[in-house]
């Protein structure tokens, strides 16, 4: 690494997100962590810089960016996760909710950014977050699932128009991920724990960290040549 980057990561406060910016971190990198609450206490405590963001607000992205100035690396990391339920059943409400976020949200974020990285003259890096599940239904997620397929569309789309700028989309696909906060509501030898990790070959969950290595991967310069790919991190899951 050259020189110093700046990195925002939205959706800082979780697991995996305290991850990417820790990684990002010890590289030496610039971290600003977003969220919609809880930034600043887990910016806090990593070291780093924390902003309440909305990303599915666009005046309050604006105003987070007009704060931040230059920015050489995005990650698309926020998103809702807990809104579930069969096709049959989910209210349609709920279906819009996760897809304002999940779609809407990564788009707005995205675009943002990268107008600014065009003006610039940035060439400069996204990295989605999306999931294997995006390409592997589990009945009762379809409407994440149905997210995270649009964020591989998303990144795909992204990646082909802003490649004439010098800019990069990429995403990564996890599998299940151990967060503390899974682990704790499903802790190892637990019923749970086992049902979900006997889908995987590699027969674990993905921790954080493996997760976190694959963004920053993804935005080093050893991966300059890569772009609209959406990586698993999935010990194998999609193979079986």
């Amino acid at each position: 690494m050259t020189s110093a980057r700046t990195v925002v990561v939205t959706g800082g406060a979780g697991g995996i997100g305290r991850a990417i910016a820790t990684a990002f971190t010890e590289l030496g990198d610039t971290v600003v962590l977003t969220d919609v609450q809880g930034a600043q206490d887990a910016a806090a405590a990593l070291g780093v810089r924390g902003l309440t963001l909305d990303i599915t607000d666009e005046s309050s992205i604006n105003q987070a960016l007009d704060d931040i100035g230059q920015v050489d690396v995005l990650v698309n990391n926020a998103g809702l996760l807990t809104v579930h339920g069969r096709l049959l059943d989910l209210p349609a409400a709920d279906m819009l909710r996760i897809l304002q976020t999940n779609v809407n949200g990564t788009f707005l974020m995205t675009q943002q950014v990268t107008r600014r990285m065009v003006d610039q003259g940035t060439r400069g890096v996204v990295v989605n977050l999306s999931s294997i599940g995006g390409r592997q239904p589990t009945p009762g997620m379809g409407a994440y699932e149905s997210s995270k397929a649009a964020v591989d569309a998303l990144t795909r789309w992204s990646a082909i128009e802003l490649a004439e700028h010098g800019i990069r989309v990429n995403a990564v696909a996890p599998g299940p991920v151990l967060t503390p906060m899974l682990a704790m509501g499903m802790p190892e030898g637990s019923p749970a724990r086992e049902a979900w990790t006997s889908r995987i070959p590699l027969r674990q969950l993905a921790p954080v960290e493996q997760v976190a290595a694959a963004v920053v991967f993804l935005a080093s310069d050893q991966a300059t040549h890569i772009t609209g790919v959406s990586l698993p991190v999935d010990g194998g899951q999609l193979l079986v």
